[in-house]
Parts: structure tokens; C-alpha cells; sequence
């Protein structure tokens, strides 16, 4: 006999208000919604904990690769924070300013360099670009977009101790940073969005990039970046979101040996994901889902639909319904690209 506690959370879910589900229904309403809406989130990211600084910028390399290069980057985004990025530039000398695409790694990839397509020799990199079609760094430089791909903290070149080293390459330490930051306001979530605005400071300053055209994508915990960033930054015009859109309670609290990353606390007594993203309804969303990704949650689609139906209604509100896009493909968590890269192009 085990007397376990789901029951109580799920009901304790269901019974909980959320006081900022998205309920508008004028642009004024929608306004004064997220006006409110998104310095509550602020707070919830653990931002006010956090310190602006110089970015000190340090040139480590730059190679010249088939049709483009890579250099790479390092970044201050707190004191004692530094963020190491490769930038994909298409080699055109024929252009001046390029519009900005930021391509997010998620969980198996070390880091930017899956999203990058180095595997370094190494058998299981590449295999993991091939299972998740990772390298969507590279398809979007070659689309003609100047393409971030940081390290997330906790990967790659920013594993903390007990994950660093060959044997780990494809892990996180999302749990490792997030018992260090929880007991002081902070989480992993948030931190990962303030360093993506502080990378987007430093990419609006070069003199390579086109100010008015920004995107991002990300697959799974890309995705995840992808949605607060642009959430969080009304200088995101554009987002991808693949493999991360679904109702909280089935795809996070029901399935709850997710990755702690996912997990912020406070935030399920006030928003749904859809709410989130309808923070974003006023630009450019492509949402993809595989129709067998277990990450959906029990219902699989149906978990996902009412999710992105709340996106919709807010975009309706503001008269931007064209701009809302979701394409349902078979398969299963992976990036798929296939309607979403060219949507991305011709809104930029």
C-alpha cells in the first residue's frame, strides 16, 4: 500500500484560480492585462535578484565553414556570469545588416554545439543531432540569418562540477543550479531569460544585425527559452516554439520526472502556458508539435490545443490571427522544420 500525494496536487491544480489566465476581450483589456501580467512573471523569474553588468566582451575564434562562419563569444549577463556563444554569419558581402535569428538548444545536446552540427568525432553527438534534427543553427544561417547559439547555463561549456567532463557530454545540471537558486529566489528559467536579453543587448550593438528584425527558435527546452524570451522582450518579433506547448498539469505535474528547469515556482497559481504565450500575441508565433510526442501529456493533442486556442483569441483581439501559426506533423519530440523555417523567412 503507498499513500502518495498526485491526487491532492491535481486537485489542488484544478481548484487553483489562476489569476492571470487570459479572460480579455477588448485590446484595452488586453493591454491592461499585461500590464499587470508581466511583472508578475518578472518577480516569479527571480529578475529583481539578479544584476546588470558590462558585458566585457572577448573574440575567442572565428573559422570559415561552407557558406558561412562561426565565430565565437564570450559574454558577462551578471557579475561573475559569463556566456559562451557561437554567432553564424552567412558569407555575403553583398549585405550589411542581417536579421537576427537566435537558435536555443533543449535537453541531449551539449549545448550550443548541437544546434551548431559540431559533434567534435563524437559518435553520440551526432546521433542526437540525427534523432532531433538538431542542427537547425546551420539551416537558419543558411536561410540568411545572422544565428546566436549560446550555452545555456548548466550546458555545454557551462555544466557546473557535477556534470562537466566527456562521460556527461549529453547531460544538464539544471537540478544542480536549481537547488543552488531556489532556497534564494531564483530558478533556472529565469536565468536562462535574463541571459538571452542581455545576449540580444549585445547582438543589437554590433553592426552586422538589423535591429527591427529579431527572431528566435528552439526545440523542447529551446522551445521553452524561445517562449519566455520573446514573453519576457518585446524586441522578439518573431518565436519558434517546437516541442514545448502544452497544458501545465498533464505535460508537468502529471508527468513530473520533467527536468526541473520546467518548474517555477509560483507560476501554476497563475498562469497556464497558453497565457504566457499570449503575452506574444501582438507578433509572429509558429507553434510545431509532433502528434506522438509523449511530452504532450496523457491526452497528447488535446492537451495541446486549448493551449494554443487561448493564444489565438488573444491574437483576434489585436487583429493579428494571420501571424498565429500551429502545424501538427507525425512523429515524436523532435524539430521538424518543415513549415516553420519558411515561415520565419518570409516574415523577415
Amino acid at each position: 500500500m503507498y499513500y502518495t500525494s498526485e491526487e491532492y496536487f491535481k486537485n489542488k491544480f484544478d481548484s487553483t484560480p489562476r489569476h492571470f489566465a487570459f479572460r480579455a476581450s477588448t485590446k484595452t483589456e488586453y493591454e491592461a492585462w499585461k500590464q499587470d501580467f508581466r511583472p508578475l512573471l518578472a518577480k516569479l523569474l527571480g529578475f529583481e535578484k539578479m544584476t546588470t553588468c558590462d558585458p566585457n566582451t572577448q573574440y575567442l575564434s572565428k573559422e570559415k565553414l561552407d557558406g558561412y562562419t562561426r565565430e565565437k563569444i564570450i559574454i558577462n549577463t551578471e557579475p561573475g556570469i559569463q556566456m559562451p556563444f557561437y554567432v553564424l554569419k552567412p558569407e555575403c558581402e553583398k549585405v550589411a545588416k542581417w536579421p537576427i535569428a537566435f537558435a536555443l538548444h533543449g535537453h541531449s545536446s551539449n549545448g550550443k554545439n548541437a544546434v551548431c552540427g559540431i559533434t567534435n568525432g563524437d559518435i553520440r553527438l551526432a546521433d542526437t543531432i540525427k534523432e532531433f534534427n538538431y542542427d537547425y543553427g546551420v539551416t537558419l544561417v543558411r536561410q540568411g540569418f545572422i544565428v546566436f547559439c549560446p550555452d545555456a547555463r548548466g550546458f555545454g561549456e557551462r555544466a557546473e562540477k557535477y556534470k562537466q567532463g566527456a562521460d556527461n557530454i549529453l547531460d544538464s545540471s539544471c537540478a544542480n543550479l536549481n537547488a543552488m537558486a531556489y532556497p534564494l529566489g531564483m530558478n533556472v528559467t529565469g536565468m536562462w531569460t535574463w541571459d538571452l536579453i542581455c545576449l540580444l543587448d549585445y547582438a543589437l550593438a554590433r553592426d552586422d544585425t538589423d535591429c527591427e528584425r529579431v527572431n528566435s527558435a528552439g526545440l523542447s527546452g529551446g522551445g521553452l527559452q524561445s517562449l519566455w524570451f520573446a514573453a519576457m522582450d518585446e524586441r522578439v518579433k518573431n518565436v519558434i516554439i517546437s516541442g514545448y506547448f502544452y497544458g501545465y498539469k498533464q505535460a508537468l505535474l502529471e508527468c513530473n520526472f520533467n527536468c526541473s528547469c520546467n518548474y517555477i515556482p509560483g507560476l501554476w497559481e497563475n498562469a497556464d502556458m497558453g497565457d504566457i504565450a499570449a503575452l506574444i500575441a501582438n507578433r509572429g508565433i509558429f507553434i510545431e508539435t509532433g502528434d506522438e510526442d509523449f511530452l504532450n501529456g496523457a491526452g497528447g493533442l488535446d492537451n495541446v490545443y486549448p493551449q494554443v486556442e487561448t493564444v489565438k483569441t488573444a491574437a483576434k483581439i489585436l487583429n493579428n490571427e494571420k501571424n498565429i501559426h500551429h502545424h501538427v506533423f507525425n512523429g515524436g519530440h523532435r524539430w521538424n522544420g518543415e513549415n516553420t523555417i519558411p515561415w520565419l523567412s518570409q516574415q523577415n
